[in-house]
């Protein structure tokens, strides 16, 4: 078997670099921001108020994959185009979930950062599409994935020439129901002894529980993470997709100013 692109032996840790900030350094990242892009106003006043609170990433759905074809199904192009007048807006890169190939080259023109959601961990043509733009990939553990199946996938995408891959720890499916996912806090901390690309953890998705957002960002980041992907809303309650797991700003700033606290005693 070949050894791994994604192995230490393979070569040097990887940092990535996205406006300035390295992803894979000593600071934390935070990306946050709506489930969806909702309209150019919700979005804007969330962006800014992100801003201020020092968030790195706004991240905001403009292609949504749900369970039933009869929810909400995001603003798609138009979504896009929102995050890129956001963006421009307030200097923030954005992140948004890419769902099909067809779909990557038009997306460039709106975003820095390609996220491949759960679902789409195992869709090995987009992955390998992905990996041919050479921009930085969040990508999703799947929600029944090993750790090696998800190693697998970020190759496809280095396999083609890109190296700038964030792995994102968003829980499991297991025989728990309570919550939403099982956060495998193990992965976070193996994958950070064992290989040499950032990982994330997403709270949000990991627990679907707003209350539980706090305490698990925290010791995601004890165990080693590089950063938080979280959902957050100025109005959580009215929140269009994903309201029960969105957090309000009061709440990420707490988590912000808890994860600056721990990063300075590890």
């Amino acid at each position: 078997m070949n050894k791994l692109l994604v192995e230490k032996s393979s070569g040097e840790n990887i940092n990535i670099d996205i406006n300035g900030f390295n992803i894979g350094g000593k600071d934390k990242v935070i990306i946050s921001g709506p489930c969806a892009v909702e309209s150019y106003d919700s979005m804007i006043n969330i962006a800014m108020r992100l801003k201020e609170l020092g968030v790195n990433i706004l991240r905001g759905g403009a292609f949504k994959p749900r369970t039933s074809p009869y929810d909400f199904q995001g603003l798609e192009e138009e979504g896009l185009n929102i995050l890129k007048q956001v963006s421009k807006k307030v200097s923030m890169p954005v992140s948004t979930e890419i769902m099909d190939t067809r779909d990557v080259e038009k997306a460039l023109d709106y975003i820095q950062i390609i996220q491949i959601g759960s679902r789409n961990m195992y869709n090995y043509s987009l992955l390998k599409e992905v990996g041919k733009t050479g921009i930085p990939v969040i990508l999703k553990r799947g929600i029944s994935a090993t750790i090696r199946e998800w190693l697998y996938a970020a190759e496809y995408i280095m396999s083609q020439g890109n190296e700038k891959i964030i792995l994102c720890e968003r829980g499991i499916r297991t025989f728990e129901t309570y919550t939403r996912n099982t956060i495998d806090i193990n992965a976070i901390a193996y994958i950070k002894k064992k290989y040499r690309l950032p990982v994330i953890l997403d709270p949000s998705h990991g627990t679907g529980l707003r209350e539980l957002v706090y305490p698990v960002s925290l010791a995601g980041i004890a165990a080693g993470a590089d950063g938080l992907i979280i959902e957050s809303h100025i109005c959580p309650e009215e929140s269009i997709s994903d309201a029960r797991q969105t957090i309000s700003m009061e709440e990420l700033k707490k988590i912000i100013c808890s994860v600056k606290k721990i990063n300075n005693v590890l």
